[in-house]
């Protein structure tokens, strides 16, 4: 096998790749045996057509594709090896030649990593985040979880009010004609929830337990539906019946009920905890991304487009696995959200190129700080993955090949990269809006 490396405009490569005509008999032999049982000739069993006698009724390009297919299998990952370009895409893969008796001959054009020209990455400017937490926000955070304890009863003695649940049979009609979807059976709907379009839900209260009601919508212009997109309708609506959520009372036993603290103070001093923590935890996000912006704002890399569509795949890739996950097929986000793979790939693609950005620039940044990714960052790594997956480090250890090692060695690097950012950025204050600069000159005055 030989190799042949043609740089492309931005950062795109070509590679001509050779495969030896003796590789070539073995992959049409290869072909053969593949498809052999599927062959039928007159005077012939199936699988015993002698692979001379196909060939001469068909011609050899009945196994060309297998075949190409086959030393492709092979050859590509070789080429990658023996050429030494760093490769971050899927290649686009053209045949050249492919004849019996001849070398096979294709190409591969691909992208590889970008060079960075870092901009200033020591000592970038942040925002100061405010972490503090309010007595108003412990209070909200509290309400938060007497609704989550809260019961519900059924209401008996008044019409639907803004917050109950309407348990609702209801029949859409567009022009009189009853449209496909559009009934329904004992659905709770949570009134002010708007889950239902335009004013279903308003139009709902003040109704009693048995009313039946007639509810006027216009569905939205960009509704998913197109043939029901921007047009009135007439729901037939029928209450079953309303419910309400009756909260537990703030005191004692409900901190003890819902925590491990035995009165309402303890809880409380927790939830401000709770709180501050994770307003800490979100400001160390925001200004690690604003840091990074920054910094690629001011670095120079020429980002190929068949990078970004590579990433833009992986990312709705992980999209269709967390749908799974929640037991929900990929195909029917697409339909139910009206969705088509044109306006995902375009709404990711933005997210994609920061991604790319991000880790092109925290890995040059390691590489020039000459951070050292030791056996023990290693081991700490798997024993952090041990720990999430519930297993044993030296179980997780026996599973995890070199690939594997490597690419845990360039996450650590990247985190590296980011906490010696971190460390050495300077923070300022957010600049008062002209609002917030008018209110503090009216306290002021009346001080």
């Amino acid at each position: 096998m030989s190799v042949q490396v043609e740089n492309l405009e931005k950062n795109m490569v070509k590679l001509t790749i050779e495969v030896a005509e003796d590789k070539v008999a073995e992959a049409l032999k290869a072909a053969y045996n593949k498809q052999k049982n599927k062959i039928s000739i007159p005077g012939f069993r199936k699988g015993k057509v002698p692979m001379a006698m196909v060939e001469k009724m068909y011609g050899p390009e009945i196994f060309y594709e297998d075949a190409a297919n086959i030393m492709m299998q092979e050859a590509y990952p070789a080429a990658i090896d023996e050429s030494g370009v760093d490769i971050v895409s899927q290649p686009t893969v053209d045949v050249v030649q492919l004849e019996k008796g001849k070398p096979f001959i294709f190409t591969a054009e691909v992208a590889k990593r970008p060079e960075v020209k870092l901009g200033k990455y020591n000592g970038v400017t942040v925002t100061k985040i405010d972490t503090s937490v309010s007595d108003e926000e412990v209070a909200e955070a509290l309400e938060r979880e007497r609704n989550n304890n809260a019961r519900t009863v059924t209401v008996t003695d008044r019409p639907v009010a803004e917050g109950d649940t309407a348990v609702i049979d209801y029949e859409g009609f567009v022009d009189g004609v009853a449209f496909e979807g559009g009934k329904g059976e004992n659905h709770p709907l949570e009134i002010g929830s708007h889950s239902f379009i335009d004013t279903f839900e308003d139009q709902l209260v003040g109704k009693n337990t048995g009313d039946e009601v007639e509810v006027n919508v216009t569905f939205p212009k960009e509704y998913h539906a197109e043939d029901l997109a921007g047009k009135p309708a007439v729901f037939k609506v029928k209450i079953n019946e309303i419910k309400t959520k009756e909260l537990p009372e703030l005191n004692d036993e409900f901190a003890s009920d819902v925590s491990e603290f035995e009165t309402l103070e303890e809880y409380k001093e927790s939830v401000k905890k709770n709180l501050e923590e994770t307003k800490e935890n979100n400001a160390k996000r925001t200004k690690e991304d604003e840091a990074i912006k920054k910094i690629i704002e001011k670095s120079e890399m020429e980002i190929p487009d068949a990078m970004i569509e590579s990433q833009v795949q992986n990312m709705i890739q992980e999209f269709a696995q967390r749908l799974a996950q929640q037991g929900l097929s990929f195909d029917q986000y697409m339909q139910f959200s009206g969705m088509t793979m044109d306006k995902m790939k375009e709404q990711v693609r933005p997210e994609a190129l920061t991604r790319i950005q991000s880790s092109l620039v925290l890995e040059q940044i390691a590489k020039e700080e000459n951070f050292e990714i030791t056996e023990d960052d290693v081991n700490a790594e798997i024993e952090k993955m041990a720990k999430a997956y519930g297993m044993e480090a030296d179980k997780l250890k026996e599973y995890v090949g070199d690939d594997e090692k490597e690419s845990m060695k360039r996450d650590i690097a990247i985190e590296k990269a980011v906490q010696f950012i971190m460390d050495n950025v300077k923070e300022r204050a957010k600049a008062k809006t002209k609002k917030e600069k008018e209110a503090e000159a009216a306290a002021n005055a009346e001080a």
